[in-house]
């Protein structure tokens, strides 16, 4: 192997391993949603290239709300889908789009693009 091919090869790997890390390496703690005077915990989750915040805390039991502004116009983030909730929205671009959740249980809920692409999770406690 020449000396090319070892840095193309170590180049390719390198890049795999950032894709891979991207999508499925560890997350953090969390942003905790605001609680309203009404009692509602609210936040807004900015689309672009992903989710910000992509990890959300959450009381269980306590009404919330998610609104999502999309910011890009890739097919991919078109709808955000939460499975365990039995909901999905529509997120046309450059709007705000409100998801009202109700999350009873404490645990760990997944939310994603309509593909599993782009991920983010509801930390319920």
């Amino acid at each position: 192997m020449t000396l090319a091919q070892i840095a193309v090869t170590l180049g390719g790997l390198g890049l795999m391993a950032a894709v891979a890390w991207f999508f499925w390496g560890p997350r953090g703690e969390g942003v905790r949603a605001a609680m309203t005077s009404s009692g509602r915990q609210e936040i807004m989750v900015l689309v672009k290239g992903g989710y910000t915040p992509d990890v959300i805390q959450l009381r269980a039991g306590t009404p919330a709300r998610l609104t999502f502004r999309r910011e890009e116009s890739s097919s991919c983030t078109e709808m955000v889908v939460f499975p365990d909730f039995d909901r999905a929205a529509q997120l046309p671009e450059g709007q705000t789009v409100p998801v009202d959740l109700e999350p009873a249980e404490p645990g760990e809920y997944q939310f994603s693009c309509q593909m599993g692409m782009v991920r983010g999770r509801l930390v319920v406690s």
